[in-house]
């Protein structure tokens, strides 16, 4: 009786595992090579600087980029389904508050992959009292991701990690163009500001930024993680040495044509392998 009682109980185990591991084994093999795909982010998505002066030029983006040369996931989904379609949700200036509204308007929209590039802005403020703390930043995060994950339960989903802002101030700090710009423009003034002074407030200023995006990075990692359809980069953009010849020459901030290259470059291996 004790044998077929335990015999009965490991059957009813054994029977609950499809169900409870389901999930974590729906990518064990690649994903289908989707039809249609959107863009989730802010600046660096839509291409700002890329092509002119303060203007969105979405066909340089990393992401969804019809530009050649940029040689975006778009384009190298394309080499595979040349019926893909596109669709570039992300805005200038969003922080992670706007993923809610972007991820509701990529689940309208029906695509079988997202790609999501947050939360520069969330470091970059106009000072370092004004950065979204990480509780904030991680609960909006994971609420966007419920949106995409609940609305299209079968796309893919890359997340790339954030830029590291402080090499952008290392790899700056010596240009007069790089550091006017920073001054006039008022950009990323959390990190950027006065760019030469070695002073120990300014030094630890800019370490406190630098591990808040690494902060940020950690959330993205470990969310995504939650989610088998989900890819995050490993930190591929953080641990990218760019250079200030990678940035715009209007801001000496956003990346420019050859920096969204490096973009596409950087992140779409780490992804699904289409």
């Amino acid at each position: 009786m004790h044998i077929r009682r335990t015999l009965v109980l490991l059957a009813a185990v054994i029977s609950a595992l499809p169900v409870a591991f389901a999930p974590a084994t729906a990518f064990a093999q690649a994903p289908p090579v989707p039809s249609s795909m959107a863009s989730m982010g802010d600046s660096i998505t839509r291409g700002f600087n890329a092509c002119g002066f303060y203007v969105d030029c979405t066909a340089r983006s990393w992401s969804t980029g019809s530009t050649s040369s940029v040689n975006s996931h778009a384009t190298r989904i394309r080499a595979v389904n040349p019926s893909l379609t596109t669709h570039n949700d992300a805005r200038s200036g969003a922080v992670v508050a706007d993923m809610a509204g972007q991820a509701q308007q990529a689940v309208s929209q029906g695509v079988g992959y997202v790609t999501i590039l947050i939360g520069a802005n969330d470091a970059c403020a106009s000072s370092e009292s004004g950065m979204t703390s990480v509780a904030d930043f991680e609960s909006r995060f994971r609420a966007a991701m419920s949106t995409i994950v609940g609305g299209l339960p079968n796309a893919a989903v890359f997340v790339a990690s954030i830029p590291d802002i402080k090499r952008l101030w290392e790899v700056g700090k010596d240009s007069s163009s790089a550091r006017t710009a920073w001054a006039l423009l008022s950009i990323c003034q959390s990190m950027l500001a006065r760019p030469r002074s070695t002073d120990q407030a300014d030094v630890q200023r800019r370490d406190r930024v630098r591990q808040r995006v690494a902060d940020y990075n950690a959330v993205l990692s470990r969310v995504c993680a939650e989610q088998a359809n989900c890819r995050y980069d490993g930190g591929a953009v953080f641990n990218f040495p760019f250079t200030l010849s990678h940035m715009s020459t209007w801001d000496y901030f956003h990346p420019n044509s050859t920096g969204q290259r490096l973009l596409a470059e950087v992140t779409y291996p780490t992804g699904f392998g289409w």
